[in-house]
């Protein structure tokens, strides 16, 4: 009634209008009257009907390019790479960085289907700072070097069979997953409950914020071990842990004799500054507990990944470990995978969480679809980190000729993934037809269960 309302009164105040304005004026505002009595006259009829039909989504809209955009090249690739796809792009006339590009080729040769801006979402621990120690080392991944990564850090430490971890603590949760040979954990809890275990290849660790702990290499390997560490902040440094220590160190000797009720000579070869990671003897296979009036921690701090049968899929596997089957690891869950050549990890994405990627084996590409048209595409190798921010789009593809193993770890207690295909399966099919223009057979094939990975064609 309102829009009538002013329809009318525009059209009185342009017949005024014209009555005193030149003749050219006066035909202009007689047709702007005509086309105003019309709208008036189209503004009283019914309404459209609710069953019609929109244009097919072609008029609207071309029809996506067909364009290869496969990766034009591998890692061990002979020749120059060079900054061309199809008829785009050019040479590259000055130095360029080969065994890097060839690692690359979808950064520098990118597929089409890429645009607009999305944060580097990769970094290779081969390029972080190597605190070597007596005994061993560690290397860490933070925003420090992949800004994109807010929520979660890395480290990836060694250890030589025998070599300590010191006792320490963080203000962070720590997961860890066990790449080569054992390590003994101990810790305890705030209600004095103690525990120790062995995390072998393939096994988890997980101890809350504040929990102290130590970790040791076992002899089961002789070269000792080497493992992931991941923290749920990702801002978190390494450098930055509370250490036994590096904490003795700095509290004056009559305050520790006082404490401990000993006389202060007992302390005459403590570390003056901390130690961090030093060698020493490996621990015995059969090591328990110390006998503790307190009991032992109600929920282990290790979860036995490697025991675990893995739920065959075509063209893959995966395994999830979250706090329904690993109840203390109530900050960080785990899906291992692995993508046989040819296949895929689906379309999908993670609702609510981040994801922080680690590849073990094979060769993948990643292409992150981070809304408004951005989308970059990415290439992994072994030792990569990667990064998903939540509801990012995304896949991963196996490039290589042997299978694709990567830890998807989330900062959360509950895994949870959407499947592309699946909802689109769930979807009536007008409406998926009417967005995609797929026919019938098609959509018919779309699976209503998730699928995770996809087998080759």
């Amino acid at each position: 009634m309102l829009s009538f309302s002013k329809a009318v009164l525009c059209a009185v105040l342009l017949a005024q209008y014209a009555s005193a304005a030149p003749a050219v004026v006066s035909s202009v505002s007689a047709r702007a009257a005509t086309q105003i009595s019309s709208a008036l006259a189209s503004s009283k009829q019914p309404a459209p009907s609710s069953t019609f039909s929109a244009e097919p989504a072609s008029v609207t809209v071309p029809f996506a390019s067909d364009d290869p955009n496969g990766m034009l090249w591998s890692e061990d690739a002979t020749g120059d790479p060079q900054a061309i796809r199809g008829s785009l792009g050019a040479t590259i006339m000055g130095p360029q960085n080969i065994p890097l590009a060839l690692q690359n080729p979808d950064l520098l040769a990118p597929p089409s289907t890429d645009a607009g801006s999305v944060q580097n979402a990769k970094w290779p621990f081969a390029l972080s700072h190597n605190r070597l120690q007596t005994g061993g080392w560690a290397r860490q991944q933070n925003v420090d070097v992949m800004p994109i990564a807010q929520s979660m850090a890395g480290v990836n430490m060694r250890l030589e069979a025998g070599a300590i971890r010191e006792l320490h603590w963080h203000k962070t949760a720590e997961w860890s997953y066990v790449t080569k040979g054992s390590v003994q954990v101990t810790a305890i809890n705030s209600d004095g409950q103690n525990y120790i275990g062995t995390a072998s290849a393939g096994d988890l660790w997980y101890f809350p914020p504040g929990v102290p702990h130590s970790l040791q290499a076992t002899a089961d390997d002789p070269n000792g071990s080497e493992f992931l560490l991941v923290f749920d902040d990702g801002a978190f440094s390494e450098d930055s842990t509370f250490l036994l220590t590096d904490w003795l160190a700095h509290v004056p000797k009559e305050v520790l004799a006082k404490n401990f009720k000993v006389n202060i000579s007992a302390f005459d070869h403590i570390p003056e500054r901390q130690l961090y990671i030093f060698p020493s003897a490996p621990p015995p296979d059969n090591a328990q507990a110390v006998s503790d009036p307190q009991g032992t921690i109600p929920s282990p701090f290790i979860f036995h990944m490697s025991q675990v049968n893995a739920t065959a899929l075509d063209g893959g596997s995966v395994k999830v470990v979250d706090s329904t089957t690993f109840p203390v690891a109530q900050a960080i869950a785990v899906a291992e995978v692995t993508v046989e050549p040819g296949a895929m990890r689906e379309l999908h994405w993670h609702p609510t969480q981040d994801e922080w990627t680690y590849y073990l084996e094979g060769q993948g590409r990643v292409t992150l679809f981070a809304s408004s048209s951005n989308a970059r595409t990415f290439n992994y190798e072994p030792g990569d980190v990667g990064f998903v921010p939540a509801s990012f789009g995304h896949y991963v593809e196996n490039t290589g000729n042997t299978t694709l193993r990567f830890l998807e770890i989330f900062n959360t207690d509950r895994f949870q993934d959407i499947s592309l295909q699946q909802w689109l399966a769930l979807t009536p099919p007008a409406l998926v037809k009417a967005h995609l223009d797929l026919d019938d057979d098609t959509i018919a094939r779309l699976s209503k269960t998730k699928l995770t990975v996809v087998g080759p064609a």
